[in-house]
């Protein structure tokens, strides 16, 4: 069965997020990347994004912010406002959008679905309706060529009794109940809208009382019942904290079944303080928390490895994490690939911002991007020749010589292997 979904909607006004149509207060912090950070952790499903600029400067500057936004979104993210041609949507999508929203109100975007449909593929198609009328005059079209449609705070009965399409319903309305009446029909998929987005509002509580409700949605729930771990002597469970984004292990602790609960109905760490007898939310008084991103139990049912988002120090000494002090290292060569591209990026980067005599990264970044871009396709030349020898020695130097310049080339233009990895994993 589809799990109904909760998508937040932030306007996007000259890199701020702005409080709603045609409105310029600040929503919240107005911070996107802040924002989206807070979808991110706290039980949003994907992120709606509204362009409200009106010149095709601002334009270019908002494709900009999406792509900012994109580049930190764990969740899909919908691209939406001011297109006009297929290149806005083009745009949107390798700005690394999930969907893109075609405004029905605009005749321009009716004429302009069926031909991004085609080259873009259906399933990146939404719709957004103001009336029945929109629909019903577009019917065809639009289940045609479209994936889902997004109705603007218009509530219709006969839309949802004439298409079986998805309908994502972006409301204004903030009272649960009828919140929860909304999800209870077979063709709303999803809320969007005032509650949804609010920040004061708790996703994770209100997905609780909408799955006690009867309805399908999105929520923390362990495949193994904590009757089936294997406990200490207290009724406990040790727990293994780790960085979901460098593996790094931050802490021990241990949960017990009230733990253990509170943490998958809430998505932040809950453990129990064995030195205080009592609940322990980490991050309660200091702000560090910890957002579940996973829970793995280990071959004997009597150890938990959890993968988190670790806000600020994990240690209560400041330090990130709690094993800081050495006590001994046999020195070794790490060839983890993430860890090795990354090393040798941010000595490119360093190379950049702090030149150092008789440095060939420097030389290349003093020569400028036409050097950088003649070296690059040098080496690619390079590769082809290597591939033709039976030696596997030779190609492996060229190719270290072609993701070497490619590094420096990435350092040029502003890309991260963050950005790299989120677009492969996107594919």
């Amino acid at each position: 069965m589809r799990k109904k979904e909760f998508i937040p909607c932030l306007y996007l006004l000259n890199g701020k997020a702005v409080a709603g149509w045609g409105q310029k207060n600040l929503f919240s912090s107005g911070d996107v990347e802040e924002l989206t950070r807070y979808y991110n952790d706290h039980g949003a499903d994907k992120l709606l994004i509204f362009d409200f600029s009106s010149s095709d400067a601002e334009h270019e500057a908002a494709i900009g912010k999406i792509k900012d936004i994109c580049s930190i979104s764990e969740i899909p993210v919908i691209g939406a406002g001011n297109i006009k041609r297929m290149e806005d949507v083009k745009k949107l999508i390798y700005a690394g959008c999930q969907k893109t929203v075609l405004n029905f109100s605009k005749e321009s975007n009716i004429e302009l679905l069926e031909e991004v449909s085609k080259r873009f593929g259906k399933e990146k198609m939404v719709v957004s309706i103001s009336s029945l009328e929109e629909f019903t005059g577009n019917r065809e079209r639009i289940e045609t060529y479209a994936d889902s449609i997004l109705s603007l705070d218009n509530f219709s009965k006969e839309l949802l009794e004439s298409t079986s399409l998805p309908v994502i319903f972006h409301t204004e309305e903030e009272n649960q109940e009828r919140l929860k009446g909304f999800l209870k029909e077979d063709n709303i998929w999803a809320l969007s809208g005032s509650f949804v987005s609010s920040p004061s509002a708790n996703l994770m509580e209100f997905k609780t009382v909408c799955k006690e409700a009867g309805i399908s949605v999105n929520t923390f729930e362990s495949r193994i019942s904590w009757q089936e771990f294997k406990l200490n002597k207290d009724g406990m469970i040790p727990v293994i904290v780790q960085d979901y984004r460098t593996e790094e292990v931050l802490m021990l602790a241990y949960m017990n079944e009230e733990a253990f609960s509170n943490t998958l109905r809430t998505g932040k760490m809950t453990y129990y303080s064995r030195s205080r007898n009592q609940l322990w939310l980490k991050g309660e008084t200091s702000g560090h928390f910890q957002y579940v991103k996973s829970l793995h139990l280990d071959c004997d049912n009597d150890t938990i490895l959890a993968k988190v988002d670790q806000i600020g120090a994990a240690c209560h000494t400041g330090n990130k994490t709690c094993f800081f002090q050495e006590l001994m290292k046999k020195e070794y060569e790490d060839t983890n690939p993430l860890k090795v591209f990354q090393s040798v990026y941010d000595v490119i980067l360093d190379r950049k911002e702090h030149p150092k005599e008789g440095s060939y990264t420097n030389y290349l970044f003093d020569k400028g991007i036409d050097k950088i871009l003649k070296k690059v396709g040098e080496e690619c030349t390079e590769i082809v020749i290597a591939a033709k020898n039976p030696d596997k020695e030779e190609i492996k130097y060229e190719i270290s010589d072609f993701l070497y310049h490619v590094m420096v080339l990435m350092a040029q233009k502003g890309v991260t292997w963050e950005d790299i990895t989120r677009e492969l994993a996107r594919r």
